[in-house]
């Protein structure tokens, strides 16, 4: 089954004051570690959503495999940037069967993880798989063709959470222990380099 990955980095990184897709951590940007987990795994396309900075971070990235797209509603929220991805994905890569949603500020994403999540969909037959960390469940998330139309149609600041929470019986999860650290405020910043 054709899986895509769509990274969503559009965002203007409002509490962290700079382009967090940009800030570096054990000598890649933070966009790099979310882009290399995605090209070493068996999944295609790979959709990187861009918004704020669009520019400057398609300066500092060069990927044969990516194909990078703009939101240019991206100050309406992570939804849009979901649904620009989606659009991409239906229109070019038509047969595409599950897509998988990450983001660009989780440092420890792997191509394990994102491997996990397709492996627990094809044995536990449910068509979503959210990763799990701290009690609550999020991306990286897998979204078997079923609910593309859902994703496509998203709206607000809220991701595809709500659409997670509607369908609870569809839904698996894999372990992802350090899925909760991501970075948003020049402090959790500094922690994060002080403790690699």
């Amino acid at each position: 089954m054709k899986t895509a990955i769509i990274i969503l980095a559009a965002g203007n990184s409002s509490r962290m004051g700079r382009p967090k897709q940009l800030l570096q951590y054990k000598g890649q940007t933070f966009l790099d570690i979310a882009i290399l987990a995605a090209v070493q795994t068996s999944f295609s396309p790979i959709i990187v959503v861009l918004g704020a900075y669009a520019k400057q971070i398609m300066d500092a990235h060069h990927y044969a495999r990516i194909t990078f797209v703009l939101n240019e509603n991206w100050k309406t929220g992570m939804s849009s940037s979901i649904a620009t991805g989606m659009n991409v994905i239906l229109k070019d890569f038509s047969d595409t069967e599950n897509v998988i949603i990450t983001v660009a500020d989780q440092v420890h994403i792997t191509s394990h993880i994102l491997e996990a999540l397709y492996q627990k969909f094809k044995s536990e037959n449910k068509n979503i798989v959210t990763a799990h960390y701290l009690q609550t469940t999020g991306t990286p998330a897998l979204f078997n063709k079923k609910y593309f139309n859902k994703l496509l149609n998203l709206q607000g600041s809220g991701g595809a959470k709500n659409i997670i929470k509607q369908d609870l019986d569809d839904v698996s999860s894999i372990p992802f222990e350090l899925g909760h650290i991501d970075i948003d405020t020049a402090t959790d910043y500094h922690n994060l380099i002080n403790h690699q």
